[in-house]
């Protein structure tokens, strides 16, 4: 006898995201789960890997455009051989690598020992290998994500605005993304949309364009039909950086290299570098990733001759002069005195001032000079590459010399970065107010159009980070010296949240933002991300977390709080990096400690505090300053922002009896491992993630 009893199948949303579908109970295995067919999103619990036994991947795709959920060009994958995941373009070429798994982290995402968010894991076992992922905290939401823009990117939820928030992203410059803006497209970090065409160029899709989706690249403006012979070609120069794959190379010198491109009518354009000729046509530039360059970069790379058509750029200049000479008739027939009049004073103003950085209310409220953007590049040279002193978040930094013998550091903010304009307003109209000695302090201001130039004292000695994660130059720290330089970071950071005119959380505080003076003072420097917090407010939230991980308090980096106590604990973390040299995201041999703060409470707890010192200040070094030091460090990072003592309540345990002091708490970001070894010094060129933008492309 054959039963015909069936049982019903259900399909079912877990609370982890795995929409399941199975016969009957809940134990009953599934039929089909979505955690098996991952699209373009890495859920917590899920996994991407490779299955031995089918010879498969389980890979992440991206979206073909914003609206589009349809298989786009870029992909995650794991290469199970080296225990890593890849970026890939066109599932067939790599552009970027999350480095080797090396039991705790994978190697070239450093700040993984921070552990933040989540806990990752690379398992390796007979069927399979594969990635997953669990967070810290359980309430807290968060998803991985490959975008459309080939960028693969950590979302986290911020209940307060409803929203998601850009947490962590690789590769951080889109334009290494492979052929991120397709055939003659050309990539501009500095630009949003980052991709745009090369000249005489226009999408080939618009509507594609504007969704994001920029892999159909650009066409001519108007196409060339190789059966007509084209009128009078000619070239015009574009500098561009980028990795040109392997061309036909033609024996040719320039000029031989320029004529045989122009009576060839399918070289739409040639590059001659290191006596090489190339030519290129859409097939051979199609899987190119150009990067916009200004002509007077350096070193200036890659120039690209593009063919077009001189007519179509005679008819294109006719309409602009056209437009230029209808406007002007219109304007002189209509236009009275007292109107033009009026036209050149706005013309004048905005040419000097740039458009509406700053209102003339604001300007008269400055106590700080305006100098003339001509006086500043004379005293850059032009802004040379010889004067250049650094390159901070919003822009280079250089060194001024004027006539009068004064010496600035002279910092230009990207003239088209979307935080520039209102980083440039806010650090000029507020630091403008601040004065304390262990405060950088503004000589003064320029602009001119779309240039914003700030004019700081000139630190001799550049930053702290210079001299404490340098194996030599950190010879020239005693201890004394590094106390005074502790305590003055403190006095700094008081003056800003209780003595000063204005309460101010300055957000970025980290070494490479403490500048030293020729006798080596401590002073804060870079407000651009400062708040000011009114009345007796201590604390705020954003939805726009910015700062650098390594320095951010948890409540600020995961939920957007931030307080006078954020700073506190970035002031925890500069302390603990003074007394031992390593930076907070260094490298430690063990494997074990994520950060300096989880390798110094392993040794806080052992009963072994001054096993985190740096050597070099062996015979130097006051013990009982160093472990006063070390406490007061703990207690600033810890966890809950009200155990953090406040700048006032630092600098008076700075100088109390260490009897006195209150035991510290487990700090925030702690790895669960106990430490047993020591670090190994940090990499002087180690970088550490700066969250400049609220979300991706």
């Amino acid at each position: 006898m054959i039963s015909t009893a069936t049982v019903a199948s259900v399909v079912v949303l877990l609370d982890d995201g795995n929409l399941v579908l199975r016969y009957g109970s809940n134990s009953t295995p599934p039929i089909w789960q979505s955690f098996d067919h991952p699209t373009h999103t890495f859920l917590p619990g899920s996994k991407i890997g490779y299955n031995k036994l089918t010879n498969t991947n389980r890979i992440l795709t991206s979206w073909r455009n914003r609206e589009d959920p349809a298989v786009g060009l870029f992909s995650v994958e794991v290469d199970p051989k080296e225990k890593r995941y890849l970026l890939i373009w066109n599932r067939s070429v790599e552009y970027w690598t999350s480095g080797r798994w090396d039991g705790q982290i994978f190697s070239l995402i450093p700040e993984m020992r921070l552990n933040y968010i989540a806990d990752f894991s690379f398992v390796d076992i007979a069927n399979e290998s594969y990635i997953t992922y669990s967070l810290n905290n359980p309430s807290f939401i968060s998803r991985l994500v490959i975008d459309i823009s080939g960028q693969i990117q950590q979302l986290s939820w911020v209940e307060s605005s409803r929203q998601w928030n850009l947490f962590w992203s690789q590769p951080r410059d889109l334009c290494n993304v492979n052929d991120g803006c397709g055939a003659f497209g050309v990539c501009n970090q500095q630009m949003l949309p980052s991709c745009d065409c090369l000249t005489d160029y226009v999408p080939r899709s618009h509507t594609d364009w504007n969704l994001g989706d920029f892999s159909g690249g650009c066409v001519r403006k108007t196409e060339w039909n190789c059966s007509v012979k084209i009128k009078k070609p000619m070239f015009i120069l574009s500098y561009v950086q980028g990795s040109f794959p392997e061309n036909e190379v033609l024996p040719l010198d320039e000029l031989a290299c320029r004529r045989s491109c122009l009576g060839d009518c399918d070289c739409n354009a040639y590059t001659f570098i290191s006596n090489i000729c190339q030519h290129w046509n859409r097939e051979n530039l199609n899987n190119v990733s150009l990067r916009f360059v200004s002509s007077n970069s350096y070193p200036r790379t890659s120039p690209l001759y593009i063919k077009v058509s001189s007519s179509d750029r005679l008819k294109s200049n006719a309409k602009i002069n056209t437009k230029v000479l209808v406007a002007g008739i219109v304007s002189g027939v209509l236009g009275l005195v007292f109107l033009c009049s009026i036209g050149v004073i706005f013309y004048r103003r905005v040419k000097r001032e740039g458009p509406g950085v700053l209102s003339e209310q604001d300007r008269k409220s400055l106590d700080v000079p305006f100098f003339e953007f001509k006086r500043v590049l004379s005293a850059t040279e032009n802004f040379s590459l010889a004067n250049k002193l650094g390159q901070g978040g919003f822009g280079p930094v250089y060194k001024g010399k004027f006539p009068e013998g004064a010496e600035m550091a002279v910092k230009r903010l990207s003239s088209q970065s979307r935080q520039g304009l209102k980083e440039f307003k806010n650090e000029v109209l507020l630091i403008a107010k601040l004065q304390h000695r262990n405060l950088v302090r503004l000589l003064g201001y320029s602009m001119k159009g779309h240039e914003m130039i700030l004019l700081y004292e000139y630190m001799p000695n550049k930053s702290l980070d210079r001299f404490i994660f340098d194996r030599t130059l950190c010879m020239r720290l005693d201890w004394a010296l590094r106390f005074d330089i502790i305590m003055g970071i403190a006095r700094g950071l008081l003056y800003l949240h209780q003595d000063s005119r204005l309460r101010i959380i300055h957000r970025d505080l980290k070494a490479s933002n403490v500048l030293l003076d020729e006798d080596m003072n401590p002073k804060i420097s870079d407000f651009g991300l400062a708040k000011i917090v009114k009345g007796r407010d201590i604390e705020a939230s954003t939805t726009r977390v910015m700062g650098t991980y390594g320095y951010m308090a948890p409540e600020y980096a995961l939920n957007g709080f931030f307080s006078v106590k954020s700073d506190v604990f970035s002031f925890g973390i500069i302390v603990l990096e003074i007394i031992s040299g390593k930076i907070n995201a260094g490298y430690y041999h063990n494997q074990q400690a994520f950060s300096l703060v989880s390798y110094a409470w392993g040794l806080w707890k052992e009963k072994k505090p001054l096993d985190l010192l740096d050597p070099t200040l062996a015979e130097s070094c006051n013990s009982i300053e160093v472990l006063r030091c070390m406490i007061v460090g703990l207690l600033c990072v810890q966890e809950d922002p009200q155990d953090r003592p406040n700048m006032k309540n630092v600098l008076l345990m700075l100088g109390m009896d260490i009897e006195s002091l209150p035991d510290p708490k487990e700090p925030a970001f702690v790895s669960k491992a106990h430490i047993h070894s020591s670090p190994s010094y940090a990499s002087e060129t180690e970088n550490l993630l700066t969250i400049t933008e609220e979300e991706g492309r």
